[in-house]
């Protein structure tokens, strides 16, 4: 039922997500040197690299890692960086992968390949196994405050509680959480 909600969600979506994507490409574009989507190396069901679009939200020369851990992350913004950051419009080109069924809506936010504490403790706890999605309880619970371990703590939570009601919910928090800017640090 999940996979069905994804797929019929995904193509009641395509046509504003496509909409807002030809309005920010160029922007995007004009505004930095580079291409419009940042290709990411993440992992997914069963720690199976996959490559995750988003709209480029940071320069060419930003080193590759998580963000909090760069001095200053604000410095390697592109002139609309921020705005899609703060917006989260930067996730939008990622429908693309819940259509392929490398995502879904709802589920753990998907790791960087060289996370390797977070991939670590997802693969102890059984979470390797969900579909990783573009929202999740950790994300409505902290996004980017989370320390790792709570971040663990709250996919395993979703695991346990996952269904299509508790879904609706974190979506509905997610629309609400973006509306309000919150726990969005850079």
């Amino acid at each position: 039922m999940k996979r069905v909600f994804d797929l019929i969600f995904s193509v009641l979506l395509i046509l504003p997500c496509i909409l807002i994507i030809i309005l920010v490409s160029p922007i995007n574009f004009l505004t930095s040197s580079g291409s419009v989507l940042y290709w990411s190396r993440r992992v997914g069901k069963d720690n199976k690299i996959y490559m995750m679009p988003k709209f480029r939200s940071m320069i060419e020369a930003t080193p590759l890692t998580e963000t909090h851990l760069l001095d200053n992350p604000d410095s390697y913004l592109t002139p609309v960086g921020k705005f899609l950051r703060l917006t989260s419009l930067d996730e939008l080109p990622q429908i693309f992968s819940i259509l392929k069924g490398d995502m879904s809506f709802v589920g753990p936010r998907p790791a960087l390949f060289k996370q390797k504490k977070l991939i670590t403790l997802r693969s102890k706890k059984g979470l390797d196994k969900l579909l990783p999605g573009i929202t999740g309880w950790a994300q409505v619970n902290g996004r980017d405050e989370l320390l790792i371990n709570e971040k663990v703590e709250f996919d395993l939570e979703y695991l346990n509680r996952k269904s299509f009601w508790f879904d609706m919910k974190i979506i509905l928090l997610t629309i609400l959480k973006v509306f309000n800017r919150e726990n969005i640090s850079h």
